[in-house]
């Protein structure tokens, strides 16, 4: 991927592969598979990527939009942001408890 500023400024609909913070390889890379419609994970990927930007982790973004995918994995709604394999938010929520959920996270792997 060519580096622009883009790249590095997070606040847009990240693409499908694409990599929040890739300067940081000194982060270990954490996998987000978006689930949902196409609007609502677009919609939410941007949140995400000006919510977390900041905090010392890497993550690339995939997306799924099959129900029937989404449905195995037990998601109920519309969108979801599964984790390295675990659901992790649920729903459009908000930049601040996205932000709360990701320091959540990096404090538990750190403990």
């Amino acid at each position: 991927m060519r580096e622009t500023t883009q790249n590095f400024d997070a606040c847009h609909v990240m693409d499908n592969g694409e990599i929040l913070n890739p300067h940081r390889s000194d982060l270990p890379l954490h996998e987000a598979v978006l689930y949902g419609d196409r609007v609502l994970t677009a919609k939410l990927s941007k949140r995400l990527g000006c919510a977390i930007r900041h905090l010392p982790i890497r993550l690339r973004f995939r997306y799924n939009h099959s129900i029937e995918e989404a449905i195995e994995r037990g998601i109920a709604k519309d969108p979801t942001l599964v984790l390295d394999g675990e659901i992790f938010l649920e729903g459009l929520v908000d930049a601040e408890e996205i932000t709360r959920a990701f320091t959540n996270f990096l404090n538990q792997k750190r403990d």
